[in-house]
């Protein structure tokens, strides 16, 4: 396993190893999507992460698609992720916050009442979303007018100015998963016309607004952006991914972000297709995997400069010490699914680590 082991130069960053920590969705916040104590030590137990990257936090007020989520738009907030980022330092790890709109995926119950926005008016179907009342259908979201769009793109923007004022090393724009800025990329969910609708070029647009944004308060050499052409999840398709991913490839180039990174499937096997070689031959930055790697895989992936580091979800959630156990061989935790967004320290800070 010596190349995942090898350092990683990050834009500004160099990092110690090539396993990442990909953002996951714990729900362990409070209920005014305040960041906890108890969050900090889940973060800083993964500090040995060649990076982590902490899960998808609310940009702007009023975009939950999740009960318990965190944010970054109010002091308090910021006060509170400052606990994790000084304990992940601590630790002597490097940490990027996600920044997030939850798009269509949002929900009436999970936002004081407000209808969630999207490019259409195309809900989110064969699904439900938890609320604090149980499981309920998605609505229909409003289609932003695109007068609305500055307004978006400042949101993100002062959720980067937070995120460094909280101490983080620098942030991924979540443009995947069915949320959105990946409702605007793809063609299933975005079927508006005018500047953010019709052509890739067109439906780029917003994301390519809000790196711009991000990119002026961090600089772009410390800024991730997450991509999920093929995956179906939050009823999300694409007529062609393959091209959409070329394009997104070809035009990020221009500018020299920390990474890409790039979910290379689908969670329910609906896409099929290899989106990661075109992007890895149009893409001249760090590339980073996700989705179901093996640390062999992995690790062949990246000595065959296919990619140039992976990150890995399931894994770190149920070994708080995963760059360890891969490099001593050792069994990995199995994660319980029952207790992935349940409150308190079960199944989140109580897994168990390798013997020193």
């Amino acid at each position: 396993m010596s190349t995942l082991f090898s350092p990683l130069k990050l834009g500004a960053l160099t990092v110690p190893n090539r396993i990442f920590m990909a953002p996951l969705t714990r729900c362990r916040a409070d209920a005014e999507h305040n960041p906890t104590p108890l969050m900090a030590e889940y973060y800083a137990q993964r500090a040995s992460a060649g990076l982590i990257i902490a899960e998808a936090t609310m940009a702007m007020q009023g975009n939950s698609s999740f009960w318990m989520v965190p944010g970054i738009y109010s002091e308090v907030q910021i006060e509170g992720w400052r606990l994790t980022t000084d304990a992940v330092h601590a630790a002597g790890g490097k940490i990027f916050l996600q920044i997030w709109h939850g798009g269509r995926a949002c929900h009436p119950l999970l936002n004081n009442g407000a209808q969630p926005v999207a490019p259409s008016a195309l809900r989110i179907e064969n699904d439900e979303v938890h609320t604090p009342e149980g499981k309920k259908p998605y609505v229909v979201p409003r289609e932003l007018a695109d007068e609305e769009l500055p307004g978006i793109v400042a949101g993100f923007k002062q959720a980067a100015i937070n995120a460094k004022a909280a101490g983080f090393d620098g942030v991924e724009v979540h443009g995947a998963n069915g949320y959105l800025l990946d409702e605007f990329l793809r063609d299933g969910a975005n079927t508006r016309n005018g500047p953010y609708g019709g052509s890739i070029e067109n439906r780029a647009r917003l994301l390519l607004e809000v790196i711009t944004a991000v990119s002026e308060v961090w600089g772009a050499d410390k800024v991730g952006v997450r991509i999920s052409p093929l995956n179906s999840y939050n009823f999300m398709i694409d007529s062609d991914p393959v091209a959409l991913s070329t394009w997104l490839a070809e035009r990020l180039n221009a500018f020299n972000l920390a990474y890409l990174h790039v979910m290379r499937g689908d969670f329910f096997s609906m896409q099929t297709g290899d989106v990661m070689t075109p992007i890895r031959a149009h893409y001249h930055g760090v590339l980073v995997a996700n989705m179901g790697y093996s640390p062999e895989e992995a690790e062949q992936a990246i000595a065959d400069g296919k990619v140039d580091a992976v990150a890995f979800g399931n894994s770190f959630l149920a070994n708080p010490d995963l760059p360890a156990r891969i490099k001593a061989g050792a069994a990995l935790n199995q994660p319980d699914p029952a207790k992935y967004y349940s409150p308190g320290a079960e199944g989140y800070t109580d897994y168990p680590v390798l013997m020193p």
